[in-house]
């Protein structure tokens, strides 16, 4: 499969609540507007229809696919809009019944009628979505699929000759494990090493400095936001908060005003087995009720698993490691790119695709490789670590009650960071000659797992817990 990935494609910032729901929909109406431009036809076009396809009709709204790409098709960047500012351009829209097309031009725009859930599939992708624009002469329709963590492809892979060329750029290009462990063997690296000359091809140093620190920081800022934001969860599912209250149990009377003095208080709390286990938690539940509020995110690999990166690096930083600094920041960041990248192209990370193993299995996966890497970890153990991970999420299916990533969605990323920790210890306590089952294998078998799972556990909300509790018993 030849295809160029970077840490910054697996490591994406944006909006929540879903990276395949939410983001990816709000990118491909970016990537409408260009080809309206590139055709010529962008200041003729008089209305614009979507229509949702498959899992983004069937989960849609809980998703807030709706208006995702609605604020793609308004010419807001999902990295960069103010928070605050989406619910005024959304009720905008609804009020006046139009749409600022681009940041340029209003056309009418009605989502009762020019937003259309269509719960039949297309046969490329479960998350299909087609935008039409008319003009006085004619339409212009394009369809786009949303493969998971906010990358967007279309059926004929226009973009596919120029991934090759970036490939080609790479001088440790890497599709499996297997190729990844030898490059570290033969240039006797690291796995952020190699992974760094890498992306040392298609950027400077200084770059990849900043923009690994932008991803940090807005985790950071992300795990304090929810730490300190309480109350109910949009959605209707009446979602209680809980990392407010758990986080106030165990930061007591501290004093701080930013989220970097935050970390060196929580550096100085106690740290026995119970609280490690509610900090850990507490980090990971305040991401994703972040993302489910429709805040600022990374998508890790996944929105929807977009806590579990964040809550094992603060582990580190705050718990085992004090002298935790930036060139560990970097590290971690880059081997667990690498890790999500190999599990993109061997198998899937949309939960539409393989359930949510897809999801909280693979950035399990990708944080427990990272983990082990900064604890000293050999690129054997760190494979290995991925490995563990996500043996122990296999199988697992995507059931959001009322297609809301809130429940399981939220707890899931508490448990997947728990396990990323233990996957890491005992891979480090394992000599990887012994191993019985290869990263590599792992990743196959997911895939095939996948196409085995039946379509009600694939982020459809037509089966599990969706069907099983009502949004009345909420």
């Amino acid at each position: 499969m030849n295809e160029c990935i970077s840490v910054f494609d697996m490591l994406k910032i944006g909006v929540g609540p879903s990276s395949s729901h939410t983001l990816g929909p709000w990118r491909g109406a970016e990537r409408f507007l260009k080809e309206l431009r590139t055709e010529g036809i962008f200041e003729n076009v008089t209305r614009v229809k979507v229509d949702l396809y498959g899992s983004l009709s069937l989960t849609g709204k809980g998703h807030a696919t709706d208006l995702a790409v609605m604020l793609g098709l308004s010419g807001a960047d999902p990295e960069y809009v103010p928070i605050d500012e989406i619910a005024n351009i959304i009720d905008d829209i609804n009020l006046n019944r139009h749409i600022f097309l681009g940041g340029l031009r209003y056309i009418p725009f009605d989502i009762a009628t020019d937003i259309v859930f269509n719960k039949n599939f297309l046969p490329f992708h479960a998350n299909g979505f087609t935008f039409t624009a008319y003009t006085d002469t004619g339409e212009y329709g394009s369809t786009f699929y949303s493969i998971g963590g906010g990358f967007v492809v279309k059926e004929e892979r226009t973009v596919a000759q120029e991934k090759e060329k970036i490939k080609c750029a790479f001088p440790f290009p890497i599709d499996l494990a297997d190729e990844l462990l030898n490059y570290t063997i033969n240039e006797k690296k690291q796995i952020s090493e190699i992974v760094y000359e890498n992306e040392k091809s298609i950027r400077s140093e200084e770059d990849i400095h900043k923009e690994l620190m932008r991803v940090w920081n807005t985790m950071l800022e992300c795990m304090y936001i929810g730490c300190h934001s309480e109350g109910i969860l949009p959605g209707g599912l009446n979602v209680r908060r809980r990392a407010f209250d758990m986080h106030k149990g165990l930061i007591g009377d501290a004093v701080y005003e930013t989220p970097q003095e935050w970390l060196q208080v929580i550096r100085k709390t106690e740290v026995k087995f119970r609280q490690i286990l509610k900090w850990v938690s507490c980090f990971a539940l305040a991401v994703n009720e972040v993302n489910a509020a429709l805040g600022r995110v990374v998508t890790a690999p996944t929105n929807g698993s977009a806590g579990v990166i964040p809550a094992v690096l603060m582990y580190y930083m705050v718990i085992e490691n004090h002298q935790a600094d930036e060139s560990h920041i970097k590290q971690f960041l880059m081997v667990a790119g690498e890790i999500g990248s190999i599990f993109k192209k061997g198998a899937t990370i949309s939960a539409a695709m393989g359930g949510c193993q897809a999801e909280i299995g693979v950035s399990s996966a990708m944080a427990a490789a990272a983990l082990c890497e900064v604890m000293s970890g050999t690129p054997a153990q760190c494979l290995m670590a991925a490995e563990i991970a996500m043996e122990h999420h296999l199988g697992m299916t995507c059931d959001p009650i009322g297609g809301l990533v809130q429940i399981p969605c939220i707890e899931r990323n508490t448990m997947g960071a728990i396990k990323s920790i233990n996957a890491a210890e005992l891979a480090l306590e394992t000599d990887p000659e012994n191993a019985k089952v290869p990263l590599d294998q792992v990743v196959n078998t997911m895939w095939r797992t996948a196409q085995d799972m039946n379509n009600k556990y694939k982020e459809t909300s037509e089966g599990g817990l969706a069907v099983t509790v009502n949004n009345a018993d909420c």
